[in-house]
């Protein structure tokens, strides 16, 4: 049920049970809080019936912080003690919440596993059997542009990062803003070229394989020689993924993968 009226705390503390939650939220004809429906949400999912109070205006929403004594919504309370917000209330069942500063490997994740899949379904389309070799082509790939893309959403994000562990960049700024364009078309020329024996492979593979030496010496003399806890500028600006063997595995990839293509060439 949602009404309008604000109680009080000691109000709130009469109506809320064992199994009763009382949450206040904004919800505004222009702006409707997404932390109060996930709130709303995550009570219903823990087994709480929602006493939902709707604040429909600014004027509402800020005289219940200021009687309140609260700096922001949504708010809830349980068994007359007030959690919190969406955070909070996450905290109180128990689940983790992710503060500012933690390193995470989420982004990586889903990046990886779903160019994984997308090469499994192109190896699947495009040829007759498959190829646990044909396969890792495509994967390594797409996962190349994607990264790609990742970095130019937000360069001067991207290069800031790059900054703080890439030698090359270091002594040649302009480099950096130039490295998501070089991956970018080294993974785009790679997907054109697998299996292909055209000259254009000397156009397409020594950028992979200068750029993947370039940044597999930087990670391994930040990471493994200085020791230095960074963040790794490969999924672009403002990551929160820690730079070492993610980053280096991308570097090695584009080494690998250039190398394969011009060994593949030299041999055919």
């Amino acid at each position: 049920m949602a009404t309008n009226h604000v109680d009080t705390p000691q109000q709130a503390r009469t109506k809320s049970s064992s199994k009763t939650a009382v949450l206040y939220r904004m919800s505004m004809p222009d702006h409707l809080c997404p932390y109060g429906l996930k709130s709303k949400s995550l009570l219903k999912r823990e087994g709480y019936e929602v006493e939902d109070h709707l604040l429909e205006t600014r004027a509402q929403t800020d005289d219940y912080k200021r009687e309140h004594h609260v700096e922001t919504t949504p708010q809830t309370y349980i068994q007359g003690e007030r959690i919190g917000g969406y955070s909070d209330l996450k905290k109180y069942f128990g689940y983790k919440v992710r503060e500012e500063g933690d390193t995470s490997y989420t982004p990586v994740i889903a990046i990886f596993s779903a160019t994984a899949l997308m090469a499994l379904a192109l190896v699947f389309s495009l040829y007759d059997g498959f190829s646990v070799v044909t396969w890792a082509k495509w994967f390594l790939a797409i996962s190349m542009v994607v990264l790609a893309i990742q970095k130019l959403q937000d360069v001067e994000g991207f290069v800031n990062g790059f900054l703080g562990y890439d030698l090359l960049a270091r002594r040649y700024v302009p480099y950096g803003y130039a490295y998501p364009f070089a991956e970018l078309y080294t993974g785009v020329g790679m997907m054109a070229l697998i299996g292909s024996q055209s000259w254009a492979i000397w156009m397409v593979a020594p950028v992979g394989i200068a750029i993947g030496a370039v940044g597999a010496a930087s990670v391994i003399k930040a990471v493994y020689f200085d020791k230095r806890e960074l963040t790794c500028a490969c999924v672009g600006g403002g990551s929160t993924v820690p730079l070492g063997f993610i980053s280096l595995s991308e570097n090695l990839a584009m080494l690998g993968m250039g190398f394969g293509m011009l060994g593949a060439f030299v041999a055919g």
